[in-house]
Formats: C-alpha cells, sequence, structure tokens
C-alpha cells in the first residue's frame, strides 16, 4: 500500500510515524454489536418488515446490507455516509458485513432514493418487533411512555423546514416517545416545525396503546408529558386505552383560584421557612367533555410572600396522593437525556438530504441503531455499565484495534492484550452468546 502520510516526531528524532501499519481495524468491538444483531436475528426481522422501491436489476449491495452498514457506521460515531470512502479497505466493516467490498458513500446515497412513504412506516413496525423481542426476554410488564417533541436543525433548502420562533432557528419538529423505565425508543414522527407540540399526538399515540393492550399486554401503562401535551386528545386517547397519565398542565386564572384557595396564613405564619404544599381537586375546562383530577404544588421559597403553583392532569385514583404523583413525573426528566444520547450519540437530528422523506428514513436508522445498543446494554450489561452513554461505550468497547489474520480454514481477530477493558470486553461478549430467544 502507497504511503499517504509519513511524519517525523520533534520529542523524538528517530521516531517516524506513518500509515502503513497493515490491515488493521480500530472498530473492532463491532464484533460485538454484529454478534447481538444475529442473535436477535436482525436480518431475517428487516428482510420480513421492509420493501423499498428498488428498480436495479444488477446489484452488489442489497439494501437490508446497505442497512446494516449505516448501523454499524452510526453505532461506531460514523456520522455521514462520506465515511464509507474511507472504510472501504477496513477488515472489520468487510467481516460483520460478510462481504468483500463495502458500500461506498454513492451506493448509500442512492439507498436513500429508494425509501417510499410505505417503508418508514415499515421501519416503525421494525423497530416494534425488535422492541417486543427483547421486552419478552426481559419479562417486561410495565410501561411508562414519555411523549415529547425536539428539534433538528436544517442547514440549507430542505424540504419542509421552517423557521421556529421558539428555538430559533430553521428546522425540522419531531414527536418522540420512550419507554420511561429501560429508555427503549418507542416511535418517532419527523414533522415540519411549524406545527405546535401536540399536533397529531392522537394518530401518534393510539397505536401504540393498542400494541401494548392487544399484541404485547401490559400489566399498567403509564403516559406522561409535559403542557405541550396537555390535550384532550390525550386524556380520551388513554381513557379509551385504559391506560394512566400524568400530564403538566399550564396555568390560568381559573387553576390560579383553586390553588390560592387550598393555601392558608395565620398571623403566625413562618415566612422565613420554604413551604411546599400539594393539593388534589376536581376541575373541568371547557374543552374538556367532564371532570378530571387536577393535582396542585404549591410552592412558597423562604422569605418570599408569593406561593409558585405547578399543575398536573391525571385519571389515576385518589390512592396516589399529589405528592407521589408529582415525584412521578419528575422522573420524566430522565427522557432529556434520552434525546440527548439519541441526538448526540447516533445522529438523530442530521438532516443530510434535501427531500423530507429521506432526512425522515435517516432519522429513523439513527433510532434503530440507538435502540440497539440500548437492547444490548440492558439485556447483557451490569447495572452499572448499563448506564453507560454511547461514547463511553465507544471508548471502552468499540474502538479497540484488532488485527484480522486469516489462513484457509480459520479467521483470528487479534487485539492488544493491554486493552484495559478487556474483562468487560468478554464479559460483554459471553453474554450475548447466552441470550435464548
Amino acid at each position: 500500500m502507497a504511503t499517504l502520510h509519513e511524519k517525523r516526531s520533534k520529542f523524538n528524532s528517530k521516531l517516524t510515524v506513518t500509515n502503513t501499519g497493515g490491515n488493521l481495524s480500530t472498530d473492532t468491538g463491532l464484533i460485538l454489536i454484529k454478534e447481538f444483531m444475529q442473535s436477535i436475528n436482525f436480518s431475517e426481522l428487516a428482510k420480513e418488515q421492509l420493501t423499498f422501491h428498488d428498480t436495479r436489476h444488477y446489484y452488489l449491495h442489497d439494501n437490508i446490507s446497505i442497512l446494516e452498514q449505516l448501523l454499524f457506521q452510526l453505532i461506531a460515531g460514523y456520522s455521514t455516509d462520506a465515511s464509507a470512502n474511507l472504510l472501504k479497505d477496513d477488515p472489520i466493516f468487510q467481516l460483520v458485513l460478510e462481504k468483500e467490498i463495502v458500500a461506498s458513500q454513492a451506493s448509500l446515497s442512492r439507498f436513500w432514493d429508494r425509501v417510499s412513504e410505505e417503508t418508514i412506516t415499515q421501519f416503525q413496525a421494525l423497530n416494534q418487533a425488535l422492541i417486543d423481542k427483547v421486552r419478552l426476554e426481559r419479562h417486561s410488564t410495565e410501561l411508562v411512555i414519555d411523549l415529547d417533541s425536539t428539534h433538528s436543525d436544517t442547514f440549507g433548502k430542505q424540504e419542509a423546514a421552517h423557521y421556529n420562533a421558539h428555538y430559533g432557528t430553521t428546522g425540522y419538529h419531531p414527536l418522540v416517545a420512550f419507554d420511561g423505565l429501560t429508555g427503549d425508543f418507542l416511535k418517532a414522527e419527523l414533522r415540519s416545525v411549524n406545527v405546535y407540540t401536540s399536533k397529531g399526538v392522537k394518530e401518534f399515540l393510539e397505536p401504540i396503546l393498542t400494541h401494548y393492550h392487544q399484541t404485547l399486554p401490559c400489566t399498567e401503562i403509564l403516559v406522561r408529558g409535559d403542557s405541550g401535551f396537555a390535550t384532550p386528545d390525550v386524556y380520551d386517547s388513554c381513557e379509551a386505552n385504559d391506560s394512566f397519565y400524568v400530564i403538566r398542565l399550564k396555568a390560568n386564572k381559573n387553576l390560579e383560584k383553586l390553588a390560592e384557595s387550598n393555601v392558608f396564613i395565620d398571623d403566625d405564619h413562618a415566612w422565613e421557612e420554604r413551604e411546599i404544599h400539594y393539593f388534589s381537586t376536581s376541575y373541568q375546562a371547557k374543552s374538556w367533555s367532564k371532570e378530571r383530577r387536577v393535582c396542585i404544588k404549591s410552592t412558597r421559597e423562604a422569605d418570599a410572600l408569593v406561593f409558585r403553583h405547578e399543575y398536573l392532569i391525571t385519571n389515576l385514583s385518589g390512592t396516589h396522593s399529589a405528592h407521589t404523583l408529582f415525584e412521578l413525573y419528575h422522573k420524566r426528566g430522565t427522557m432529556e437525556n434520552f434525546i440527548k444520547e439519541a441526538k448526540n450519540g447516533f445522529y438523530l437530528d442530521k438532516t443530510d438530504s434535501s427531500d423530507f422523506l429521506e432526512n425522515y428514513a435517516r432519522m429513523m436508522v439513527s433510532l434503530l441503531a440507538y435502540n440497539i445498543v440500548n437492547f444490548m446494554k440492558t439485556l447483557c450489561l451490569p447495572a452499572r455499565e448499563a448506564a453507560f452513554q454511547i461514547n463511553t461505550l465507544r471508548l471502552r468497547l468499540l474502538k479497540v484495534a484488532g488485527k484480522l489474520v486469516r489462513n484457509a480454514r480459520k479467521l483470528r481477530l487479534k487485539t492488544s492484550f493491554s486493552h484495559v477493558f478487556q474483562q468487560l470486553f468478554y464479559y460483554l461478549l459471553d453474554k450475548i452468546q447466552q441470550l435464548s430467544w
């Protein structure tokens, strides 16, 4: 191989640095991902669920193989399609993809062109099939659906991109749902940025509720959301599907009157101490079909004269105190970490295509990459390591230097005996191979 770079170091004049070290890879840890995907039968499920508008008569790379390559690139930390051109000779990518030639950037770009609206729906079906399989392995019987919306910036004239005054940038406004107990990415929908937070939430939420009541029954389902989801569409959907909800309410004059009526101050009030009071009452807004339970949290800081009030709406019974429900709602904060992980770690908000549908497909592939890693973490790693973010996992388990040695009958993957985290590496490999679906 021709030497592209050769540098002499200054700290040691005898040392020359070149890139002629041979057929090495810095992504040896991808064999862990491949082993897990093989265990969960990812390829077979993808072939069953996905179809593409493919008019090619001759090709080297089928669509499922390209999808797997995109997943491996995202999981390894390569955010752009162009990375494929530099990875074409990487022995680990050739090994996990089981091919001598890795698809180029041009092949990846043509893959996005073959995506249709039907394919987007099928991506969600594939994701649901994977989640169902993992939930059965975990013996999960409870589900907390955390709803939220986020922002994906665009840079250029992308289709359906608009300016959003709230975020102060131009882009898209995805709707997302996570399992608050496991971190599983349940669903995502890419939307134009100029829609309100709860736009389309009924059509987004109801299939999830129906699925987990009929196809994969759960003993209890709880839906949580901020005030952007305080809409009868959410309440009615949950009640129709025998599910619970805890949603934050925006303040208004009627709620303020209710809250103030529950605050009592006497002549000997301890103004120098901070105080918090919790109340529960019935309330019906004009847009609601009936009265519903509203919980109120009234907080006064030390030496302050005015209370600050917070409100929740719920269909949980009075056996759950208002204090308990506020604690339950505040645990929703972990969802912000899930969204950051999906964006920063798996490039959920990358919008490299000018076409809206292609950007939607990119988001769905990032969702799948996030879930594959999350499934592997929660099923196979100890609790401490299962909490690691993808950047930590890359450092400790994926970005491992290795050399692939081939002979007539065997392949031998050699890693450094001084790899600091090799014990965790082999622990994870053993746990993956012990999985029994």
